[in-house]
């Protein structure tokens, strides 16, 4: 009785052994099957899009033309005629200055003037009397009527008078142009605008004291916003991929969704250096009809330097490192005679194997990358969890993806 209830307590075992065993085989066939191996690769189709080469930097917004309209002459700011934001005409009225001192120069320079204007009258006068009197003296020398001496006295005054005229004619032209100062002084206390534009910056008060013996004191500043400049700080590591004239377009924080657009203007030869690191100045200009940009507007900058659209493209991460054996191979395989670069990818074909496939790629970024010549639109290549051996192949390249 007990051996019996030995070995049925043995089958049982062995039959919960076998039933353990099948169960483990079907998991492993199970995880074996191309259905349950699809986690083993990352793939992304082959598509159509638009692909982008570009440089990015951070730029400030600028006027192109822009002016800082001071003052010549010292005095209190009387009047102040704009505000910020103030749009003005060439020629407009701004602000205007004490004009009182220069007024009372105005007046002694021109009472200067007419003295010596008198002054000049009488010495005509002299010169005439003298030069008669000098004629008078060659005639009677010549009857023998008079000495040599009053010949001679009389031609001295003569040219006496003539040397005076010269003088008073002399401080004249000084007093001229000491009038001329001071009239431009008086005009320079009302200060007008050089350019159409908009007040951008208002550095001076109504009522406040200007001191221009120095420094030309800034009362306002006129820009025209009808075109902005974006001065882009670029890196001493990606400044020589730019070139004058290449495309460029930014965005703004307040609008990243549109795009202005425009093109390389000039770099600045003399860097700046910010912590440590060295950044050159690029110029742009774009359009500002609409007035939606203003000075000092921070701008997220993209310098093109290729872009297509709607061409072939794959992700980055699917190509392969090449060896000597994959570029014997891309060479005859793909037609060269057209620029591009060769490469290899791996690819899940119909039959969802995974082969190796020469490709020849165009322009690329950090992401994508365009493909010239060995794939078709919805192919799938493998971008990651696929291991390569030293050859550059797979070690599952014969393995099902279905």
């Amino acid at each position: 009785m007990q051996a019996g209830k030995i070995r049925f307590s043995f089958a049982v075992l062995l039959a919960l052994i076998a039933a353990l065993i099948t169960i483990g085989a079907c998991v492993w066939l199970f995880w074996l099957s191309p259905q349950n191996r699809a986690t083993d690769y990352v793939t992304a189709p082959a598509e159509r899009g638009d692909i982008e080469d570009s440089i990015t930097a951070l730029g400030t917004l600028g006027p192109l033309d822009y002016v800082d309209v001071g003052t010549q002459v010292s005095g209190q700011l009387m009047r102040l005629h704009v505000e910020l934001g103030d749009r003005v005409e060439e020629g407009q009225l701004l602000a205007e200055i004490d004009p009182t001192l220069y007024l009372a120069r105005v007046e002694a320079s021109t009472a200067q003037l007419a003295n010596l204007q008198a002054q000049l009258a009488d010495r005509e006068a002299q010169h005439t009397l003298a030069r008669l009197q000098a004629e008078r003296q060659q005639n009677l020398i010549k009857l023998d009527a008079t000495s040599q001496e009053s010949v001679e006295s009389a031609e001295a005054t003569l040219r006496s008078a003539v040397a005076q005229i010269a003088a008073v004619k002399a401080q004249i032209r000084q007093t001229e142009s000491t009038l001329r100062g001071d009239q431009a002084d008086l005009d320079y206390t009302r200060i007008s605008a050089p350019m159409a534009g908009t007040v951008v910056q208002q550095l001076a008060n109504q009522g406040q004291t200007l001191n221009a013996n120095q420094t030309a004191p800034i009362v306002v500043q006129i820009a025209d916003l009808s075109t902005m400049t974006v001065r882009t700080q670029v890196s001493e590591a990606d400044i020589s991929r730019l070139e004058v004239g290449m495309p460029a377009y930014f965005s703004t924080l307040g609008r990243p969704e549109r795009r202005w657009e425009g093109n390389l203007r000039q770099i600045l030869p003399t860097p700046e250096v910010i912590n440590n690191v060295v950044l050159f100045n690029a110029l742009f200009d774009v359009s500002n009809s609409d007035g939606d940009l203003l000075p000092q507007m921070s701008a997220q900058v993209f310098f093109v330097r290729e872009a297509a659209e709607n061409v072939l493209t794959i992700p980055v991460a699917a190509l392969n490192p090449k060896n000597s054996a994959a570029r014997a191979k891309t060479s005859e395989t793909l037609n060269m005679s057209r620029p591009g670069t060769s490469n290899q990818v791996q690819v899940l074909n119909s039959n969802g194997e995974v082969e190796q496939r020469a490709i020849r790629i165009g322009m690329r970024n950090r992401v994508i990358a365009e493909v010239l010549e060995g794939l078709e639109e919805g192919e799938q290549v493998i971008t990651g969890g696929l291991p390569h051996n030293a050859d550059g192949g797979s070690s599952r390249s014969s393995r099902r993806y279905m």
